[in-house]
């Protein structure tokens, strides 16, 4: 099995689940800065030169989302994945929630802060980004109180998915009106096996 990743992206979703569930896997690293996510070698794997890819044998899986629940669904026994439909339907209800309502605006403040050039950012879509996040986070700020978990009372991939969002939005300071929330994140971080923060694994590759 192997992870095509670079350490502070989306690729922490797939390597904090590969992490969670004890499985050996090889680490390819594919330097974004340096474009290697548009090589013809890498383009032949993922066409769309996205990361994380995860390739198990002759499958290949692109998409964070659906690479975690693949491994979920590959290692049912440590129940990242619940057998109950009712909990299954939650945790999908959050997976979505979490890529669509949270993730969405994150990726807006991004491209029109660093990653557009210059002259095609959108310096005004920021604060209205910043701002529609902030009202979902509410959302999953009042799911999120009195739980320790995105679903039932053990740890789901929809906890990794969630968490690694969550520390994004830090990273543009979305957090500071969700107690409940931030005492969260900091919950799932403490995990032994979970992934690198993304500052962390920002600083690791020289960025930042």
């Amino acid at each position: 099995m192997k992870l095509y990743e670079f350490a502070p992206t989306r690729s922490i979703r797939a390597r904090w689940t590969l992490q969670e569930l004890g499985i050996d896997f090889e680490s390819v690293t594919v330097n974004l800065p340096a474009g290697e996510h548009r090589s013809p070698d890498f383009l032949k794997i993922n066409p769309a030169a996205k990361l994380p890819v995860l390739v198990d044998g002759d499958l290949v899986v692109t998409e964070s989302v659906a690479i975690v629940l693949y491994l979920a669904e590959k290692y049912p026994q440590k129940k990242f994945l619940p057998t109950d439909l009712r909990k299954r339907a939650e945790l999908y209800r959050w997976l979505l929630f979490t890529a669509t309502e949270l993730e969405q605006p994150l990726w807006r403040i991004a491209r029109n802060t660093f990653l557009y050039p210059e002259e095609e950012r959108q310096p005004q879509d920021v604060e209205l980004a910043s701002r529609d996040f902030k009202g979902m986070a509410a959302v999953m700020e009042t799911h999120m109180k009195g739980r320790e978990f995105v679903v039932g009372d053990t740890v789901t991939v929809g906890d990794f998915v969630l968490a690694y969002t969550l520390d994004w939005a830090t990273m543009e300071s979305l957090l500071d009106d969700y107690p409940t929330l931030r005492a969260y994140l900091e919950r799932m971080y403490a995990r032994p096996k979970a992934a690198m923060r993304i500052a962390q694994a920002a600083a690791s590759v020289g960025i930042g």
